[in-house]
């Protein structure tokens, strides 16, 4: 049985047995921002679980795209894996234990044929339950084993909520996979028996104070990995010898000139970079791409890993972009994102391994260095600080020091290096701030249950509507009063609440008793509209009618830059190249930024061409059209979705003209016509990250207000420069040119000044204790000619201690200089300098042959150079006179 094969075995059988089969999610997991990355099957199902949304259908099966990050240094064995996927069928409150057993035998046994005698199921100590039911079914006493906590239950997410027992069933692979103990049994780590099936009864409500009370609706998760699974119906021993992976393992054999299980060394470097370049070509293909944080920090770290055991098999060139070819070419019909993205994909891999390999062997000698120096210190750890470092300058995981220096038995100070990291984010925290979703609705009648809010404001602008919830000060309140600060729940809106990059309406809540100044409407985590303002007068009840109007002008300054990010998107693709794909955006009233991927660098001539498609698009005046359809059918019309973005069954297209210039599935506000837009102006273009590019730009009358100011400049700097406006770029290149003719005359006349001042300082040298010393304060000059100086002195001198003085900017500079005899006999600029420096309340260092420094006091120069001598009388080197 193949993969393929499985996989929609298992979809059909499910399907058969009252089963609605959903896609699987991005590996980016959407609305929890507690997870890095989408880790089971579970993950997309969890809302509905929650109760936060309501499931398409009370039964779900899917085969979800997975990725966990615990097990990446263990991946190189025969069975750990980072990317996976993970076969589940879901009870939402419908069927529980006993259907749950009886289907995982059925499946096991009727549809892939594995013998039952080499079944084995675990359960949770005191679940009889489970025990009972695997009986019925055909597990003998025998073959039904009792574990506690640690292996047989699935705890809350912290340290409350849905939990439960679980029960998994196990295949022997046979005595010859085992350890040959009498007590061999499942979950013992010899290899023998593979879990190929974990079902999870969530039935329990955990407390804070570990209590647990049985739920009302109990569910059931379960998660079949696919690629275990596969191993077991294709008879292998391992899952890289699967029609999975066995094409890739070829593909890394033929590059490398190796043969899979000629050595242990070979095999295990061949099933890294099998497996990390698949899970790479997942991650990029659902919009991830590297960096030093989260995510992206992921995929560099496994990409470099691959990168680096690729040098072990001897290749020495970027690779990895044509192993994923085979990734793709295995995977891409059950995954149109990886056919779609393969360019994008291939990009990646070349331009991070290039990096990578351009610091790799400087890296590697680092590596060794701390190596071999801890080694000759008796030191079994390399200090934090000392892998950071290498990660900060060289780009050099600390996950790979730590594995080169586990092979020459040492470890990793991790603490140290934590510290470091932590340090550097702190610096950059400032610019690297997300905003946190509202954590919960307000709930109505006090029961906790979300509210169901009509959104009307495609429609319309304002609507006649009833408040069904109020909330001050955290608290849910039956009324509000005038200067309470407050959440308000309508039971149907105009306002657009903050979702999908486009800010939230403002605008006015009016009723009889009283009025609210809506200052932001955002979408709570289980998706209800909730209006944020201040009571500005009178009093608003829960019950009461009132009329809920937008801010339109704003709103209409949103719609403009709205449609515009999506002509934007369309300019870019048509332009760029189709493997261009939004990655964020914001869509304020003021203007809008739009972050996209690209690998390259765009040139002046390609920024010009993208705002003059969409400018052409908006005097074309195209018509918008919107229309809800179901989701899969908008894929199969090519309908751009987001990445990061979770859709329900039915969604809402937004197309532009006809024929369509843009389709894009949106819950945003739009215009009618792109005309509407005005003009739009890019503001600016720049790289955000590898990859990653990010425009900004304004329309409508932002792009007035824009043209409005830079021609009111454009006229100020004609009239200083006494020049029309269209003859100001001339006039400003000739005074440029005249402003670089002076200061090269400058600088000419600042090296003469110095080259005369050394000449006369050549005649005011001291012997201290038979060394030459020029100690001496010269006109203020830059450092560079100071340090020309100093080199011209030190030539002439031949063997010297040389320490300048020198007042620029109202501050004192200071340069030492020792010549390579004097620094063979122990003396050291570094230190010469920093002493000198520090009289004057500065600092500085450097080598032993030259350094420099900065100090605070300029009263204090000539005292700081006094200190050279005495520097010199104390150094305890040789003393003989001349």
């Amino acid at each position: 049985m193949t993969s393929d094969e499985l996989r929609q075995l298992f979809l059909d059988f499910f399907q058969d047995r009252g089963h609605t089969v959903i896609p699987s999610s991005s590996l980016i997991p959407h609305g929890d921002p507690s997870l890095l990355l989408t880790t089971a099957g579970m993950v997309q199902i969890k809302p509905y679980y929650l109760g936060l949304e309501k499931a398409p259908s009370p039964r779900l099966a899917s085969c979800q795209k997975c990725f966990r990050t615990t097990d990446i240094d263990s991946v190189g064995d025969s069975s750990h894996l980072t990317f996976f996927e993970m076969l589940g069928n879901f009870s939402v409150g419908d069927y529980f234990k006993k259907e749950a057993i009886a289907w995982a035998l059925e499946f096991a046994t009727g549809y892939l044929k594995l013998p039952v005698e080499r079944l084995w199921a675990t359960i949770y100590l005191d679940d009889d339950e489970a025990f009972t039911y695997w009986q019925e079914v055909g597990i003998p006493v025998g073959r039904i084993l009792r574990f506690g906590e640690d292996d047989n239950f699935w705890g809350p997410a912290g340290d409350s909520g849905p939990c439960g027992p679980c029960s998994e069933l196990h295949y022997d692979m046979g005595e010859e996979h085992g350890c040959g103990r009498p007590e061999c049994r499942p979950n013992c780590e010899c290899g023998r028996y593979s879990e190929i099936w974990n079902l999870v009864f969530t039935q329990y409500d955990q407390k804070p104070d570990g209590s647990r009370a049985p739920l009302p609706r109990p569910n059931i998760d379960t998660g079949m990995g696919m690629e275990r699974t596969a191993a077991v119906v294709q008879g292998k021993s391992s899952v890289y010898e699967t029609d999975l992976f066995w094409p890739i393992v070829q593909e890394v054999c033929r590059l490398a000139g190796k043969s899979y299980g000629s050595s242990a060394e070979v095999d295990r470097a061949v099933r890294i970079i099998a497996e990390h370049c698949r899970g790479v070509a997942f991650l990029v293909a659902d919009g991830v791409l590297p960096s030093n944080e989260g995510r992206g920090y992921v995929l560099r770290r496994i990409l470099r890993r691959a990168s680096l055991f690729g040098r072990r098999l001897g290749l020495v060139e970027p690779f990895l972009g044509i192993v994923s070819k085979v990734v793709i070419a295995k995977m891409g019909h059950v995954y149109a994102e990886l056919a779609s993205n393969e360019g994008l994909i291939r990009e990646v891999m070349r331009g991070e391994e290039d990096r990578f390999i351009s610091t790799l062997d400087t890296g590697l000698g680092l590596v060794e260095d701390l190596i071999d120096e801890a080694l000759s210190q008796d030191r079994n750890l390399l200090a934090g600080h000392e892998v950071f470092r290498l990660y900060d300058t060289y780009g050099f995981p600390q996950e790979l020091t730590a594995e080169i220096a586990k092979d020459r038995g040492l470890s990793v100070d991790i603490e140290g290096f934590q510290a470091e990291m932590e340090k550097q984010r702190e610096r950059a925290r400032e610019g690297t701030k997300f905003v946190a979703a509202v954590s919960d609705a307000v709930s109505v009648g006090g029961n906790g249950e979300a509210a169901q809010v009509e959104f009307v404001g495609y429609e319309t602008t304002t609507s006649w509507s009833k408040v069904i919830a109020l909330r001050t000060r955290g608290q849910s309140v039956s009324a509000a009063h005038q200067g309470d600060e407050v959440d308000i729940i309508l039971d149907k809106t105009p306002f657009y609440g903050e979702m999908g990059g486009q800010v939230g309406d403002t605008g006015e809540i009016r009723g009889s008793g009283g009025k609210i100044g809506v200052m932001n409407t955002v979408r709570s985590l289980s998706d209800t509209t909730v209006q944020q303002g201040r009571v500005v007068d009178g009093i608003m009840s829960v019950g009461d009618q009132v009329e809920a109007e937008i801010d339109v002008a704003r709103r209409l300054d949103i719609a403009r830059n709205h449609t515009a990010t999506h002509l934007v998107q369309a300019a870019l693709r048509a332009i760029l190249g189709g493997h261009v794909y939004q990655r964020g955006s914001l869509v304020e009233p003021s203007g809008f930024r739009f972050d996209f991927s690209h690998l390259a660098a765009i040139t002046e001539e390609e920024k010009a061409q993208i705002q003059r498609w969409v400018n052409e698009r908006i005097r074309e005046n195209l018509l918008l059209k919107t229309r809800f359809v179901p989701y899969k059918q908008a894929i199969g019309e090519g309908v751009i979705a987001l990445f990061e973005e979770k859709y329900g069954e039915t969604v809402r297209i937004v197309e532009i003209g006809k024929p369509a210039v843009s389709k894009e599935l949106c819950a945003g506000t739009h215009l009618a016509s792109t005309g509407e837009i005005g003009l739009l102006l890019a503001v600016s273009e720049s790289s955000i990250g590898t990859g990653l590019h990010r425009i900004e730009a304004v329309t409508g009358r932002g792009a007035e207000s824009l043209i409005e100011r830079r021609f009111s400049s454009l006229q100020s700097a004609s009239r200083e420069m006494g020049a029309v406006p269209e003859e100001l770029p001339s006039k400003v290149r000739s005074l440029a040119t005249e402003l670089a003719a002076e200061q090269r005359r400058s600088l000419f006349l600042e090296r003469e000044l110095a080259r005369r001042v050394a000449e006369s300082l050549l005649s005011e040298t001291k012997r201290i204790n038979g060394v030459t010393v020029v100690a001496a304060e010269v006109p203020s000059l830059t450092m560079p000619v100071l340090r020309e100086m100093g080199d011209e002195l030190r030539n002439s001198l031949g063997s010297a201690i040389i320490v300048l003085a020198s007042v620029f900017g109202g501050k004192p500079r200071f340069l030492a200089m020792v010549t390579p005899d004097l620094v063979a006999k122990g003396f050291h600029a570094g230190e010469i300098v920093r002493r000198v420096a520090k009289a004057t309340g500065g600092s500085g260092g450097g080598k032993a042959s030259m350094a420099q420094a900065g100090g605070r006091d300029v009263q204090k120069v000539n005292e700081a150079l006094s200190l050279v001598e005495s520097t010199i009388i104390s150094h305890p080197g040789e003393r003989s006179e001349v």
